[in-house]
């Protein structure tokens, strides 16, 4: 029986040298790899109370939605900056090379919810901190992240280590 890491395409030297790039389509690519991504993802969830489950732009949006839809949860979308067409929150976080800033509908989360953050890939876990933070500008609680990937060598952990984070797949590397 195949697991979802034998479904994910290693490409040595991208972006750049040394760089193993991790391919997350090819597991999107594969009935049989899409269920077991979803259900690895969905398995870190089983017993938890939570109210909604939040997606970052846009692998975190494929993960995440199949999930809320399985467990009967809203989703929430955490975009990029100017994408969403109502009142935001926003959140600028630190890229390598300069900045970005994502953002929730005002609305979208209500003061004392629970909330799970989805995403495809840890790495060195700005985006998802930002996530985190527009969740709690609104009021809500951050009870858990779940990753289908996780670069453990680029210690996005470390950053999250307030937060409960778990990964389905961890790769020593970066």
């Amino acid at each position: 029986m195949k697991k979802v890491e034998d479904y994910v395409v290693s490409i040595p030297d991208f972006p750049e040298p040394g760089i193993i790039f991790r391919d997350v389509t090819s597991v999107l690519q594969d009935a049989e790899g899409l269920r077991l991504a979803i259900d690895g993802i969905q398995e870190r969830l089983r017993g938890l109370d939570f109210d909604v489950i939040a997606g970052t732009e846009s692998r975190g949006f494929i993960f995440g939605m199949p999930v809320a839809y399985n467990l009967h949860k809203p989703f929430v979308l955490v975009r990029k900056k100017g994408k969403l067409p109502r009142e935001t929150v926003s959140m600028e976080y630190e890229l390598e090379y300069g900045s970005a800033t994502v953002e929730m509908h005002k609305d979208s989360i209500k003061p004392g919810q629970k909330v799970v953050l989805i995403d495809d890939l840890i790495a060195t876990g700005g985006t998802i901190e930002a996530a985190a933070k527009l969740v709690e500008l609104l009021g809500g609680e951050v009870v858990k992240m779940v990753f289908l990937m996780e670069l453990a060598g680029l210690k996005g952990r470390e950053k999250l280590a307030q937060y409960d984070v778990e990964s389905v797949i961890r790769y020593e590397g970066k």
